[in-house]
């Protein structure tokens, strides 16, 4: 079989990479994505508020919106396995500086520099599934890529919130900061660039801003990326505060309101891969249907959690939540293929780092707009301004849809 561009596809070594490229993704987003389990127990050591609790993943998509265009342009340039070990170590080495400050400033700043390697990691592995498998199969393995976040947050919630309840938030980071670092050695050793991949000669090189140009021109990548805005503030403010909302509104213990965001991200991996095969296989590559279907859920969900009084069955709660993770956590492999598919693949991952740099802003903007709506008024006011924001951004998937299709096959 041969991919739509024309070359070989080896099937075998091509779902190999793609799960290495699934451990770098599954492990770095462990580390970054640690953060929002850990949130309450950081809020009593720093004695912090719950805006400023949102301000924690802000700061790492901060990082990320920072880094994803230099990751991109690195990843063409280079080849992804060089920058699978950088952005791995990267990571380890910023969130063990972040174990070791008093003040909340300080910890914001680490926090940055380690979204730096977080969201590097984004174009990095996506450039590798463009690669490695043809248009028609990339839909599946870029929604398999994409559970690594969504695994990596789950994990974190499974461990990182009980043994840091055992010995302290900041051993418990530490420890997952190695184990990254770990990660990063092996798969350095073990992935390889396919042959059409392979990194240019420095002659062949252009310039960062040379290449953003034509990427800014791209008026179907701009409006996806900003669609992505909203897709990413529902995403992590769920993510961000389902525990709080558990904990808080719903009085359930601290554990179980924990045991939520895993159910939660479960959830949002499965719906990566299955969302992913709907595109592929029942659409035929139209992704703006899929993200359509996933921001209707979203709506409805924020203001059924809007209505919620305390003290609602906890398995009630739990299918709301297994539906909401589904859809809202489950949009990222369909935004990262019709990113990387509305650009030529020698773009792809400068494409798939322009997108999201412009869509990490919903990341860095939503999370603390939700927590200072909880300072001020509660959930059921926050959950109801989601909703609205969520309206926005069907209205414009639905205009992308009616004016023009991302396009499938390469070119602009």
């Amino acid at each position: 079989m041969e991919s739509s561009e024309g070359a070989p596809y080896e099937s075998y070594r091509a779902w190999k990479m793609l799960g290495i490229l699934l451990a770098a993704q599954v492990a770095v987003a462990f580390l970054g994505r640690g953060l929002a389990p850990l949130g309450p127990l950081i809020e009593k050591d720093l004695s912090i508020t719950k805006a400023q609790v949102g301000m924690l993943p802000a700061a790492l998509f901060l990082g990320q919106s920072f880094f994803n265009l230099p990751s991109g342009y690195f990843a063409d340039r280079y080849g992804s396995r060089i920058m699978l070990l950088i952005l791995c170590l990267s990571a380890a080495a910023s969130f063990i500086l972040v174990t070791g400050v008093p003040f909340f400033g300080w910890l914001l700043l680490f926090v940055v520099v380690g979204g730096f390697a977080y969201g590097g990691m984004h174009p990095v592995t996506n450039r590798g599934i463009i690669y490695w498998f043809p248009q028609q199969r990339r839909g599946t393995a870029m929604g398999i890529k994409q559970t690594g976040v969504t695994a990596g947050s789950a994990l974190a919630a499974l461990i990182l919130l009980p043994a840091a309840m055992t010995w302290g938030w900041r051993e418990s980071l530490i420890a997952a900061a190695l184990c990254t670092g770990g990660v990063g050695v092996l798969v350095y050793l073990l992935y390889r660039d396919s042959r059409e991949a392979a990194p240019r000669k420095k002659n062949e090189g252009v310039s960062l801003i040379h290449s953003v140009r034509p990427l800014a021109k791209s008026r179907p990548l701009w409006w996806l990326s900003l669609a992505a805005v909203g897709l990413n503030m529902g995403n992590l403010v769920l993510s961000t505060y389902v525990v709080f909302f558990a904990y808080e509104h719903l009085e359930y213990p601290l554990y179980v309101a924990g045991t939520l965001l895993v159910v939660s991200e479960v959830a949002g991996s499965a719906g990566r891969i299955i969302w992913g095969w709907v595109s592929d296989r029942l659409l035929g590559g139209r992704r703006l249907v899929v993200l359509m279907g996933i921001t209707l859920i979203t709506i409805v969900l924020s203001v059924i959690f809007a209505l919620l009084p305390p003290h609602v069955p906890y398995f009630l709660f739990l299918l709301l939540v297994v539906v909401f993770g589904f859809s809202i956590s489950g949009f990222n492999g369909i935004w990262m293929n019709a990113a990387t598919e509305s650009v030529p693949r020698e773009q792809a991952g400068m494409a798939s780092g322009f997108s999201v740099s412009i869509g990490s802003w919903g990341v860095i903007l939503g999370p603390p707009l939700f927590g200072w709506v909880v300072d001020q008024g509660g959930y059921t006011p926050a959950w109801l301004v989601l909703a609205g924001m969520m309206v926005a951004v069907l209205l414009l998937l639905i205009g992308m849809e009616k004016s023009s299709r991302i396009p499938v096959k390469e070119g602009y």
